[in-house]
């Protein structure tokens, strides 16, 4: 029953339109206005004020047609990564690319559209449903901070899916924890020609306890990356600071502390190293530690699940059942109490211009997620 010059038509519209995070005020103004066509009560949150977007997360929902259910969450978020400015969606061969050197934003207006198309399509045919809560975040590509500005208090919905995540067949039920690091490595600055001697670089520092530390991929559950280094003024002045950034994610909660704290010593380690020298007893390090986002686990016996399995086998779709390496609106909804699954929409090649989806995989999404909402159990609590 999808429509697929309809649902086309609605993505192309979406992803013509310019959202990197923090400007979503354009395509915010469009789905709002989509959604009250659609016959939902719609509303926007008050989130912009902590964000600094130019929307606040919309919220819609959907009342129940025969149907005795409990309310299902469908999520998708709003922004792009960059560049987005002036972005074109061509379609060729079915498949929609970016005309010019540009994101395609396919992650996540796909998922827009394929919830648009759902609703469309229950409506249209007059096919039962629970009542539908709709949930659009803004700047969740820079730290999923529309979700955790979110009131989940206004949420009624138990269970439900984001759809937020790559390649087409596949549902992440869990995902990692994270932590965001910052470290301030302080040294003592002098005149690297003339006074090297009563100078301690921050940077020698910082090196030594990065030789120490255990990155990249730790174990099957952890990794771990510094991923930005700042420090120094000049070529002839030994470096008085530094400031590295860096990141744990892993799905294990002992496990994320763990890799975090051996990070931390590591640095504090190479601090004692050259504190020992009483000529330097200004030498220190400040370990920042951010949690980011929590743990995803949905258990494999969760009704959302099965729900979603049937769907598939009645429409003969294979599906891939797995983890995500990366967090999602659908880790905060969970720590919320809402047993959410992150679903593919088919993007590929996200966050770079060679971003894609093809047609083909956009319709058997909608199809799957279409089929899920029609015959969800009302048990699936």
């Amino acid at each position: 029953m999808i429509d697929t010059t309809r649902l086309c038509a609605e993505f192309e519209t979406m992803a013509a339109i310019a959202s990197p995070s923090f400007h979503e005020g354009e395509i915010a103004a469009y789905l709002h206005a989509r959604l009250e066509q659609l016959g939902a009560s719609v509303e926007r949150d008050s989130s912009a004020a902590v964000t600094g977007s130019e929307s606040g997360n919309i919220i819609a929902r959907i009342p129940a047609d025969r149907h005795e259910g409990p309310p299902l969450l469908l999520s998708a978020h709003l922004d792009t990564v960059s560049p987005a400015q002036g972005v074109e969606p061509l379609l060729q061969a079915g498949v929609f690319t970016s005309a010019g050197d540009t994101v395609l934003g396919a992650d996540d207006k796909s998922g827009i559209a394929q919830i648009l198309e759902v609703v469309t399509v229950l409506q249209r045919e007059s096919i039962p449903h629970p009542p539908l809560e709709l949930v659009f975040t803004v700047c969740e590509e820079v730290g999923l901070l529309g979700s955790k500005n979110l009131d989940f208090a206004t949420l009624n919905a138990r269970h439900g899916f984001v759809l937020d995540t790559s390649g087409v067949g596949t549902v992440a039920r869990s995902a990692p924890c994270a932590n965001k690091l910052k470290f301030r490595i302080r040294g003592r600055a002098s005149h690297a020609g003339l006074d090297p001697e009563h100078g301690i670089s921050a940077i020698r520092i910082a090196a030594r306890g990065i030789e120490h530390m255990r990155l990249g991929r730790i174990d099957a559950d952890t990794t771990a990356n510094l991923g930005v280094i700042h420090g120094g003024q000049a070529s002839n002045i030994v470096p008085d600071a530094v400031e590295i950034l860096g990141e744990v994610r892993s799905f294990s909660e002992e496990g994320l502390k763990h890799q975090t704290d051996h990070m931390c010593s590591c640095l504090h380690a190479a601090v004692r190293h050259y504190s020992a020298n009483p000529d330097f007893p200004k030498v220190g390090v400040e370990c920042e530690i951010i949690a980011d986002y929590p743990l995803m686990n949905v258990p494999e016996d969760a009704p959302i699940l099965y729900a979603l399995r049937n769907a598939a086998a009645t429409l003969g779709q294979q599906l891939e059942v797995g983890r995500s390496g990366g967090g999602s609106d659908a880790n905060l909804f969970n720590a919320h109490g809402i047993v959410t699954l992150n679903l593919a929409t088919g993007m590929n090649k996200v966050h770079t211009s060679s971003e894609y989806i093809r047609v083909a995989d956009l319709e058997s999404v909608a199809a799957l997620l279409l089929e899920c909402v029609r015959n969800i159990s009302s048990t699936a609590t």
